[in-house]
């Protein structure tokens, strides 16, 4: 066998592997799902607890949880927008103008993925007090910080795309046949970075609705920190919910890979 051959995994190999990995991944779920699932003493099976979210009469006992949702949805919505306007503008800029500066740009990006949340919640105290003053307490400001945390997942996303694409070629291209730069941006390099840009957003959502150390210590209600007060007296919803977080996140996974697998149609 020559130095330059891959040896690559039988048929076999993998789908032990991936037994082996989906297996880890199964019997917490599956576990958490009998707990929520269980009746009581004589250990019969019941959806009771499920459909009792639903029941308006439960409202005002679940009212703290559903605000939490909500506010981790915007968070979500918040955070994406603010991270995409400001990392696609600023990575096209260095990729089409200032190539030299792309080691700067992904070390800045990267530097986050190294700090501990709870290093990072020290730093931004000082920072949200200002940000109090002058834009007030609303859940919607820990987007910022959340923006911060997102950073490199989102770099790493759309880099792969940019590096698949030759966007001076495309950019010059354009301009050369007189379309203006809001028509190059807009209609020619954002479409080739689709899939990154995707990615990068889907990647965003599932981070922020689980993250919980920044808006427990920043004193700000999300699903995680509504999730760990429901528990104290109501541990099945508490895992219900969860369950449903982690439904939606592997949702957006899927997606992402769908995404990424996809090829664009050849027209003939």
């Amino acid at each position: 066998m020559s130095a330059g051959t891959s040896v690559a995994p039988s048929p076999l190999a993998r789908w032990v592997i991936l037994g082996v990995v989906g297996l880890l991944f199964a019997v917490p779920i599956v576990s958490m799902l009998g707990f929520t699932l269980r009746g009581g003493a004589d250990g019969a099976l019941t959806i009771e607890r499920w459909t009792a979210i639903l029941d308006p009469e439960n409202a005002r006992a679940y009212r703290n949880l559903f605000q939490g949702v909500g506010n981790s949805l915007l968070l979500a919505v918040v955070t994406v927008a603010i991270v995409l306007a400001v990392l696609v503008p600023t990575m096209l800029l260095v990729a089409i103008r200032y190539p030299r500066l792309r080691r700067v740009v992904e070390f800045v990006c990267i530097v986050p993925i190294t700090i501990p949340a709870i290093v990072l919640v020290v730093g931004l105290a000082p920072v949200y007090s200002v940000v109090t003053r002058l834009a007030g307490s609303s859940v919607w400001t820990l987007a910022f910080a959340y923006g911060v945390t997102v950073l490199p997942y989102a770099y790493r996303a759309i880099q792969s795309n940019l590096s698949a694409v030759d966007v001076v070629t495309l950019s010059e291209a354009a301009r050369s046949l007189g379309a203006p730069w809001v028509s190059v941006l807009f209609r020619v390099l954002l479409p080739n970075l689709r899939r990154g840009i995707l990615a990068a957003a889907f990647i965003t959502v599932a981070v922020v609705l689980g993250e919980f150390t920044i808006a427990s210590l920043l004193n700000r209600v999300n699903l995680q920190t509504a999730l760990v007060q429901v528990s104290r007296s109501d541990p099945y919803t508490a895992v219900i919910f969860s369950l449903l977080a982690l439904a939606f996140a592997f949702t957006l996974l899927l997606v992402i890979g769908r995404i990424t697998a996809a090829r664009p149609r050849r027209t003939p």
